[in-house]
């Protein structure tokens, strides 16, 4: 018994809280013994087991990802990894443009210039906008032709007035995480049927606007990801573009 530890000894130990460590063990990462009167007690293996989902945490895997990595199941870890790899890339450009953002307000202020909360964050909210759309087109004109980007500068104006450009967007990125949490699937399966619902229904604000030309100058520019995904993050990895692609294919074969 001296190399068991109850859960508040291993909620000390890992800085993990006591709540934290049963939903673990409801989710089945984690299995502590358990006593006539119900105490939890943690061997050494599952001490090191929890040391591997607080590492793989830190890395950003989710649960499900964690539970599939832990448990032996079949795990494609390239698209997780380069998943991954994609948000720290824009976590630490982010805080590349954080600095910039605060030496620019700081240069102000030693000029003298008066500088409040309102400005400051006038400032940042301005820089982030600016640097993105620089990025962005850098990248697009290598893939759109000139008539396409003449008609996504006329469908901006075309664009519902309530149209939320943040909530679309947060819309797309949880479609994304689950996609990628999911994959390897079979693309004639139910399952990813329904992810390929679910995107053309998001693509719809699009299509409804999109030329011809438009059509084909995104699909040019996710079909080479790989070539820019360096020097802007993509909205999705070139496994998720690719995964679309192969269920339209087998909607189209079906």
């Amino acid at each position: 018994m001296t190399d068991l530890m109850d859960i508040a000894a291993v909620a000390r130990l890992t800085g993990l809280t006591s709540r934290a460590l049963r939903f673990y063990e409801g989710r089945g990462l984690v299995a502590p013994l358990r006593t006539a009167s119900g105490r939890r007690l943690f061997g050494r293996d599952e001490l090191a087991r929890l040391h591997r989902i607080i590492t793989l945490k830190r890395a950003g895997f989710s649960l499900s990802q964690i539970e599939r990595l832990l448990n032996d199941r079949p795990v494609d870890l390239a698209p997780l990894l380069r998943a991954q790899i994609a948000v720290l890339d824009e976590q630490a450009q982010g805080l590349v443009q954080a600095r910039a953002h605060l030496a620019t307000a700081l240069s102000r202020i030693d000029r003298g210039e008066p500088l409040d909360a309102a400005t400051l964050c006038s400032l940042i909210r301005t820089g982030d906008i600016d640097m993105d759309q620089e990025k962005w087109k850098t990248v697009t004109d290598r893939y759109m032709s000139a008539q396409a980007e003449a008609d996504f500068a006329d469908a901006q104006g075309a664009l519902p007035a309530n149209f939320d450009q943040a909530a679309y967007g947060a819309q797309w990125a949880d479609l994304t995480a689950r996609i990628v949490e999911a994959l390897p699937l079979d693309p004639a399966s139910a399952q990813a049927g329904a992810f390929y619902d679910e995107w053309q229904a998001l693509l719809a604000p699009f299509m409804a606007v999109a030329t011809p030309a438009m059509t084909q100058g995104v699909t040019q520019l996710y079909d080479n990801i790989d070539e820019w995904q360096a020097e802007q993050t993509p909205p999705f990895s070139a496994d998720v573009w690719a995964f679309i692609k192969a269920v339209g294919q087998a909607r189209k074969a079906g």
